[in-house]
């Protein structure tokens, strides 16, 4: 079993930059497909970015294609986040989940609060 840790969520400025971190511990995870999901303060669980097993990478609304970016380093057993140009409605609770053969997204981490400031 895979145990997922985020890291790095913090309160910015609008405008800022952040990096989050997902660390998996367990078992190696080079063979999961790993992606970030937020939920904002009263909105439904949004996906954000994924990375697969295989190297490919998804976003989710085409906003946020320009200023997310998700990388992978699966000697460290984590996975990336980078969040540029943050604006006040990027503001949420940041999830990291991994899904192994499973067709649902089933593993996932404790979540990392976003908070951006105007």
């Amino acid at each position: 079993q895979v145990q997922l840790v985020e890291s790095g969520g913090g309160l910015v400025q609008a405008g800022g930059s952040l990096r989050l971190s997902c660390v998996a511990s367990g078992r190696t995870f080079n063979s999961y497909d790993v992606g970030w999901f937020r939920r904002a303060p009263g909105k439904e669980r949004e996906f954000v970015a994924a990375s697969t097993w295989s190297g490919g990478v998804t976003y989710g609304a085409d906003a946020m294609k320009g200023r997310f970016t998700i990388s992978r380093d699966n000697a460290k057993n984590t996975v990336y986040l980078q969040i540029s140009s943050l604006k006040p409605e990027d503001t949420a609770v940041y999830y990291c989940a991994a899904k192994g053969s499973a067709a649902a997204w089933d593993l996932w981490g404790q979540g990392t609060q976003v908070t951006v400031s105007s």
